[in-house]
Parts: C-alpha cells; structure tokens; sequence
C-alpha cells in the first residue's frame, strides 16, 4: 500500500509540475501584455483586458472540448485503445474547427459591438476593437493546436507538450515588445503588435504540436472524413454538460468584467490587474487538476476503480494544501504587484484590496478544480458540473453583483467581494457530492 501511494505522488508531481508550468506560461503572456500596454496608457491595458474575454469566452468551448477528449483518451490510454483514442481525437479536432471560424467571423466583422457589449467607454471601445480585429486569427489556429497537444498529455508526452507551449510564450513575450513599441526597426503598432504578436506565435506552436503527434505518435490517426455514430453520441452525452457548464461558469465570469467595465476606467484597470494576478498564482492548482483528470482517467479505463477512489482522495487533500499555499503567496506577493503596474491612486487602491479577496477565492479555486474539473470529469460525471456552476453563477453571485453595483450602488469594492464568493458557496455540496463516489465509472 505504501508502495502504490509513493508511487501515486510520483506520478502526481509528474504530471502536475509539467501542466502547472503550462498554465503559468500561459498566463504570464497576460501579465507581460499587461506591463507593456500600461506604459503606452492606463486605457490601452484596460481596453485588451475587456477585449480578452472574448478570447476567454473562446476558450471555454476549446476547454470543454479538450476536456471532453481527455476524458475518453486518459482512460483509452489506459486501456490501450488507440482506435478508440484516434475516434475521439478526429471529433474532437472536426468541432474545434467550427467554433474557432465562428469566433473568427465574429471578431472581424462585429468588433465594435463586442467591445460595446463589455464597456461603454468609447476610448476602450476604439482601442478594443483594433484588437479583437487581429486576434480572431490566433483562434482557428490555437483550436487545433489544443487538440493535438491534448493528445500528447494523454499519451506520455507531456513534457514535450509544455516546452512548445513555454517556447510559444517566450516567443510571445519577446514579439509582444517588438511590435508594440517598434524595435528592431519594426513598426510601433501599439495595441495590434500585441494581437500580432499572439498570431505569430500560434503559428509556430500549431506547426510543431501538429508535426509531433502526426510524425512521433503514429498509432494515433487523425481521420476528418467521418466518426462513427455511437462514438459521437457517448462523445456528446458527456460532452455537452461540460459545455455547458463552461458556458454557464465562464460567461458568468464574463459578465463579472462587465460589471466592473460599468464602473469606470480605474475599476477595470484595477481588476484587469487582480486577474492577472490571480491566474499566474492559480497554475499550480490548475496543473494540478489537469494531472488528477489524467490519474483517475487512466485507473478508471482499466478498470482499477478502488485504487482510481484512493487516487481521489489524495488528489483532494494535495489540492486543500495547494489552494492555502498558493492563497497565501498572493497576499505576500501583492505589495510587489501594486508597485510594478503603473496605475492611479485610485485604482492602485482597488487593486491592493482585490488582491487580498483573491486570495480566499483562489483556495477554493484550488479544491474545485481538481474536483468538478478534474476527479468527476475523468469518470463522465460531467452534470454535476454543469448544474452546480450554473446555479451558484446565475442564480446567487451575477444577480447579487449586479443589484450591488447598478440597483444599491454600492461602493466599488463590496461589488467585487460579492462577485468573487462563488468558489466559497460551492464547497459544501462539491464535497457532499464527492463523497457519494458517482463518479467512479469506466466509460470505455
């Protein structure tokens, strides 16, 4: 026994270290585009802050896709299915596709209206839309590289998933300050440089996520032609909760920046800021949840379901430690987060305060993740999910944010403590459900 759980934690840091490092560069791109826009104006910072969510919005279909694939693969993997793993990876790539040209369409063509939905600032509405214009190009290119390097999390390569994705973001950052302010002889593009940047950076990792799996995984095959009926509707039944609990959670959050986007540019710029802050901090716990997906996935497929139960119950005890840890480095960090950004008082004393709020919300972010994210997903127990953010979001803290900031007019800060208790109202029934044990199931 004690064997088996020293090598559990092995193959917890394994998998984790690699996936949190991911997460944290990816989230560094944020943080670096947020540095440099704050030195061209307070507003071009606060402008691509609204305008990324629609790439935040975008990304809750690639992740609820992308999840819906790791679920089915992890335990194909482990089952040593690789018909049923190439099944799932052409559906998955094929609907990925889709959305992508969507959101593509959508940002060319309507930016104005977007930026409009998210502000109504009509600087932030300018400087936004000249990048939502731009940025619609990283998105079909970034939805088939999410599919890919999913596989290669999935099939033992996850190392060699997060350098191209760590190569990506230097690549990102250094393009991000050639483009922005013209070095090298290149044009100053300002806030396009940094969509440009993004672009061009996409490129080099759907090329090489893309020539790794089809050239070093050959028993994985990417067929665009067809999927088989069966697969695609136990793709679906499992998938479509997920989606929707995205959608229900993420555009929840959305609307979290749309609240604040009403209440003036020192708001935004402050919360633009916090979450920044917040999603390089919360990597770990990210990476984290990803790693138990696999681990549970992976014992569930081959149907070792009482070490897949004792796998759960680790994860969920590493993942308490790991939200108090992380919670508590926020607030240690975050006089050193206040100097660095160049705000107005008025925002920098928003933003000290949303800082310390981040960080209760970050613990139960942690615990959450590797739950509903990671532990209930792996076994398809993906309603659960979908109901519980749905009901917490739209039914408690969205209304609540919404009647403190436009009905009760209530002062900045107490908005965006009420915005930020959803992680906080769901724990209770998150563990009730947990300790049901429904999700301990073999879905192939």
């Amino acid at each position: 026994m004690n064997e088996r759980k020293q090598s559990l934690r092995n193959e917890i840091i394994r998998l984790a270290l690699p996936m949190a490092l991911q997460q944290f560069m990816t989230a560094l791109v944020g943080a670096c585009d947020a540095i440099m826009l704050g030195k061209l104006s307070q507003n071009a910072m606060s402008a691509v802050s609204l305008a990324t969510q629609v790439t935040f919005v975008f990304n809750l279909f690639m992740y609820a896709f992308v999840t819906g694939e790791n679920m089915f693969v992890a335990q194909y993997y482990g089952k040593g299915d690789y018909k049923g793993i190439s099944k799932i990876f052409s559906l998955v790539t094929k609907a990925c596709g889709v959305v992508a040209v969507i959101f593509l369409i959508g940002t060319f063509f309507f930016p104005r209206q977007i930026m409009a939905v998210l502000t109504n600032e009509e600087e932030l509405i300018t400087l936004g839309s000249e990048y939502l214009r731009v940025i619609g190009i990283s998105y079909l290119l970034s939805s088939i590289a999410q599919t890919f390097l999913a596989i290669m999390k999935n099939c033992n390569a996850v190392n060699v998933s997060t350098l191209i994705n760590s190569v990506m973001v230097i690549l990102n950052i250094i393009l991000n300050a050639v483009f922005i302010f013209g070095l090298f002889g290149c044009p100053e593009m300002g806030i396009r440089g940094a969509a440009v940047a993004t672009v061009l950076a996409t490129v080099v990792q759907v090329v090489w996520s893309v020539g790794y799996v089809l050239g070093r995984i050959q028993s994985v095959k990417l067929n665009l032609h067809r999927c088989e009926r069966e697969i695609t509707s136990h793709f679906w039944q499992k998938a479509i909760p997920l989606l929707i609990n995205n959608l229900a959670w993420g555009i929840g959050f959305s609307m979290y920046s749309v609240v604040m986007g009403h209440l003036g540019t020192d708001a935004v710029a402050a919360n633009g800021i916090a979450n920044i802050s917040k999603n390089l901090i919360v990597c770990f716990c990210l990476g984290l949840g990803n790693a138990g997906s696999i681990i549970v996935g992976n014992r569930l497929g081959a149907n070792r379901l009482e070490e897949a139960k004792e796998a759960g119950g680790l994860l969920t005890r590493t993942a308490i430690i790991a939200g108090i840890l992380s919670g508590l480095v926020l607030i240690i960090l975050s006089p050193f987060i206040t100097r660095m950004v160049d705000l107005t008082p008025t925002a920098c004393g928003y933003l000290q305060k949303m800082l310390l709020i981040c960080s209760y919300y970050i613990a139960g972010k942690s615990v959450n993740c590797m739950t509903i994210g990671g532990i209930f997903a792996a076994g398809g127990d993906s309603k659960f999910g979908m109901l519980c953010d749905s009901i917490t979001l739209w039914c408690i803290t969205v209304p609540l944010g919404c009647i403190c900031a436009f009905i009760l007019k209530l002062p900045v800060m107490v908005v965006y403590f009420v915005l930020n208790l959803d992680e906080i109202i769901k724990l209770p029934v998150v563990y009730k459900h947990y300790k049901k044990y429904k999700w301990i199931k073999n879905l192939t």
